[in-house]
């Protein structure tokens, strides 16, 4: 996939951040959950699903309260909104191996940006931790203030024009199959990330 790209090839990195940046671990968030609730892990695992809720938090339409109390009612657990937060953020779990040097490195050759599917809770938490990682991007392009997320259409294009320039001309990074397709759908070229060593690959076909 990285053989395609050669030196001038892309004149912006688009980064993902949750599996790309920083690491997460869903499970954390689980176990948080289950203490507070006195129940297994396991239980509230298979009870917690992608419904409108969890995507109209990442759009900005409800904020961390409305969420966190459709929880309640979901997974059938009383836990406070600040055990319910506690856990929430518990996802993030250190920067991912390898990618603070790779990040330093390319922002020195071009634009870097960042481009997650993410809410208030989340932003408010990583944006203070890691403030020094994410410094190396010129903007973070947030699902719950742009209203959009990955991977429709809309979202891709709103960044694209917010970047200012073609996508055929920005190369972005992504964990998720899905968002790699919605991607290239739109005219960008995009690398499904499964690990540093994708990132490190394709920085090394630019001449980074």
């Amino acid at each position: 996939m990285t053989s395609q790209f050669t030196p001038n090839s892309v004149d912006v990195l688009l980064f993902d951040i949750g599996r790309v940046v920083l690491d997460i671990n869903f499970d954390k968030v689980m176990a948080h959950w289950a203490q507070h609730a006195g129940c297994a892990p396991a239980e509230l695992a298979t009870r917690f699903v992608v419904d409108d809720s969890f995507k109209h938090h990442e759009i900005g339409r409800i904020d961390d309260a409305a969420f966190f109390e459709n929880l309640r009612r979901t997974l059938g657990i009383n836990i406070t909104d600040a055990q319910f937060l506690e856990g929430w953020n518990a996802i993030f779990t250190g920067e991912m191996p390898g990618i603070a040097p790779l990040l330093a490195a390319a922002a020195k050759r071009m634009p870097l940006y960042a481009f997650s599917n993410t809410n208030p809770a989340h932003v408010a938490h990583f944006s203070v931790t890691h403030a020094e990682l994410l410094s190396h991007f010129r903007n973070v392009f947030l699902s719950s203030s742009i209203g959009f997320r990955k991977p429709d259409a809309e979202a891709y294009d709103h960044v694209v024009k917010a970047i200012g320039v073609p996508a055929s001309r920005i190369l972005f990074f992504d964990d998720l199959a899905a968002n790699i397709e919605g991607a290239r759908a739109r005219g960008l070229y995009a690398i499904h990330v499964t690990s540093t060593d994708d990132v490190a690959r394709a920085l090394t076909a630019l001449g980074i």
